[in-house]
C-alpha cells in the first residue's frame, strides 16, 4: 500500500511538470499555425482579375445560356463564387474607372467613354484620361510588393501619362482603346496601336489573334513570377464589335462568331488556372471573372444576351448593368456558393484590400468590401447609383430600383445583323427587382413614399458626388 501511495506521488509529480509542457507544446503550435496563416495572407493569394467587353449576363452556362458553352467558367463557378446581382456601369471607360479605383466614376472623372480624337462625338471626350494620382488595384498592391501586369484593353486614355506603368503596373501589353477604333470602321480614326509597355508593337493588328496573344502574354507574366505575390489584370477585347476569333475556334461552337468568341475566352481562362495548377499555385490564386457592361444590342446577332432583363449597353436598365460576377479561390472561397445581395465594380478593390491585408486608399471611395459573401455570410444593404455620361439615372437597394426620367435607346426589332434603334422615354419609375426583374410594372403610384424616398437619395448624392469631384488628367 505504501508502494503504491508512493508511485501515485511520483505520478502527480510527472503529471504537474508534462501537463503544463504539453499545454505550453500545444499552444506553440496552434499560435504558430495562426502565425503561418497570417504570413501566407500578408505574401498572398495572387489576384487575376479577368474582364470582359460587353459580355452579357446570359452569355454564360452557369448564368442560363444554353446557346454558349463555357465548361471552365462553370466550373469555376461550382467550385467558388457565383453572384446573381452584381453591377457594372452602362457603358466602358467608366465601369474600367469604378473597377480599378473603387470610386464612382463620376468621383474620378471618367463619367463617359473616353477616345483619341476621331468622329465628331468624341470632341469632348480625347486627350483625357484617369489621373495618375488616383489609386489603382495596382498601386495598393504594390503595399505588398506584388508583381503587377495589365494586358488587354485599357480605355482609360491613350497618353503615356495615362496608360497602365503611369497607374501601378510594372508590364502592359494591349490596346489603348476599344477595338472599334480603326480606320475600317470610320476613316476618321487613327490607326489603332497595339502596345508592349509604351512602345508601339504594330498598328491596327490581326484582332483573329488578340484573346489568344493576350492569353499568351498572361501565361508568360504568370510563369515568371510564380515565386512571388502576383496582380494579372486581363481585360479582353472580346465580345466587343467587330467579333474576331481565331482559326482554332472559328465554327467550333455551332452557333455563330458571338459563341465562338465566348468559347474562346472561356478556353483562356482554362489554360490560366492548368497554368497555376502546374505551377502548384492554383489554390493560392484568387480569380475573380466579370464584364464590364451588358451587351450591345444594336449588332444583332454579333451581341450578346442580357438573359431576362431588359434593354442591354448604353441604358441603366438591368440588362444594361447587370453583368456575371465569378470568383474562385480554393483557399478562401466557400465551394459552390452563390448570393443574391446587389454589390458592384466598385467593391472589387476594397475586396481585394482586405484579402490581401492592405491599406485602402486615403482619399474617399465609394466601393466597400464584399469578403463576407467569399465566405457565405452577408453584408449590409447599400444603394447603387447608376450614372450615365455624368447624370444620374437610377439607384437599387435591396429589391427596389428607382428610375429617374431619362431618355434610353431600344433596339425595336432585331433579325440577324439587322436591327432598328428608337429613342425612348422612361418615368419616373419604381420597380420591385426581387419580384419584377425585367422592370416592366412601375410600383411609383402604388409606393409614393418609398418613390420620394428613393429620388431624394439619388439626388442628394449626386449633389454630394459633384462637389467631391476630382480632376481626370488633361492634356
Amino acid at each position: 500500500m505504501n508502494r503504491m501511495n508512493t508511485l501515485l506521488i511520483q505520478c502527480r509529480k510527472i503529471y504537474k511538470f508534462v501537463l503544463p509542457v504539453v499545454i505550453f507544446l500545444l499552444t506553440t503550435f496552434c499560435y504558430a499555425g495562426e502565425a503561418d496563416s497570417t504570413a501566407k495572407k500578408a505574401n498572398g493569394p495572387n489576384i487575376i482579375l479577368i474582364l470582359a467587353d460587353d459580355l452579357g449576363f446570359g452569355d454564360l452556362g452557369v448564368y442560363g445560356s444554353v446557346k454558349n458553352q463555357t465548361p471552365y467558367l462553370d466550373q469555376m463557378a461550382l467550385k467558388g463564387l457565383k453572384l446573381t446581382n452584381f453591377y457594372a456601369y452602362p457603358v466602358c471607360s467608366p465601369s474600367r474607372a469604378a473597377l480599378l479605383t473603387g470610386c464612382n466614376p463620376v468621383r474620378v472623372n471618367v463619367p463617359k467613354v473616353l477616345a483619341p480624337e476621331g468622329p465628331a462625338w468624341t470632341h469632348d471626350r480625347f486627350n483625357r484620361g484617369l489621373n495618375p494620382s488616383e489609386l489603382t488595384i495596382a498601386e495598393l498592391l504594390k503595399q505588398r510588393n506584388y508583381a503587377a501586369a495589365c494586358v488587354g484593353k485599357w480605355h482609360l486614355g491613350d497618353d503615356d501619362r495615362v496608360l497602365p506603368l503611369s497607374q501601378g503596373f510594372d508590364e502592359y501589353f494591349g490596346l489603348p482603346y476599344s477595338n472599334d477604333m480603326t480606320p475600317d470602321n470610320n476613316i476618321l480614326w487613327p490607326d489603332l496601336p497595339l502596345l508592349s509597355n509604351q512602345k508601339v508593337v504594330e498598328y491596327n493588328p490581326d484582332q483573329t489573334n488578340l484573346t489568344q496573344r493576350f492569353t499568351e502574354v498572361s501565361l508568360d507574366f504568370i510563369e515568371r513570377n510564380k515565386s512571388r505575390p502576383f496582380f494579372l489584370y486581363l481585360a479582353h477585347a472580346m465580345p466587343h464589335v467587330p467579333l474576331s476569333v481565331s482559326r482554332q475556334f472559328a465554327g467550333k461552337s455551332q452557333h455563330g462568331i458571338y459563341s465562338d468568341v465566348i468559347t474562346e475566352m472561356d478556353a483562356s481562362v482554362g489554360r490560366i488556372m492548368k497554368k497555376l495548377e502546374a505551377l502548384n499555385i492554383l489554390d493560392n490564386t484568387l480569380i475573380i471573372f466579370t464584364s464590364d457592361n451588358g451587351p450591345w444590342l444594336e449588332f444583332g446577332s454579333h451581341a450578346g444576351s442580357a438573359g431576362p432583363f431588359r434593354e442591354g449597353k448604353s441604358t441603366s436598365f438591368e440588362g444594361g448593368v447587370r453583368v456575371p460576377f465569378i470568383a474562385y479561390w480554393e483557399r478562401g472561397i466557400k465551394c459552390n456558393s452563390s448570393s443574391h445581395q446587389v454589390s458592384s465594380l466598385e467593391d472589387i478593390l476594397p475586396t481585394i484590400a482586405e484579402v490581401t491585408v492592405t491599406k485602402l486608399p486615403e482619399r474617399k471611395i465609394d466601393g466597400r468590401s464584399i469578403f463576407p459573401l467569399f465566405r457565405g455570410g452577408r453584408i449590409k444593404d447599400k444603394p447603387f447609383y447608376v450614372f450615365l455620361n455624368g447624370q444620374p439615372q437610377a439607384v437599387r437597394l435591396g429589391p427596389w430600383k428607382l428610375h429617374l426620367p431619362h431618355k434610353y435607346k431600344h433596339v425595336s426589332y432585331q433579325d440577324g445583323e439587322r436591327t432598328e434603334v428608337q429613342t425612348l422615354k422612361s418615368d419616373l419609375a419604381l420597380y420591385n427587382i426581387q419580384d419584377d426583374p425585367e422592370e416592366q410594372y412601375n410600383l411609383a403610384e402604388m409606393y409614393p413614399e418609398k418613390t420620394v424616398a428613393m429620388r431624394q437619395m439619388i439626388l442628394d448624392y449626386n449633389k454630394q458626388l459633384n462637389k467631391e469631384i476630382r480632376p481626370a488628367l488633361s492634356w
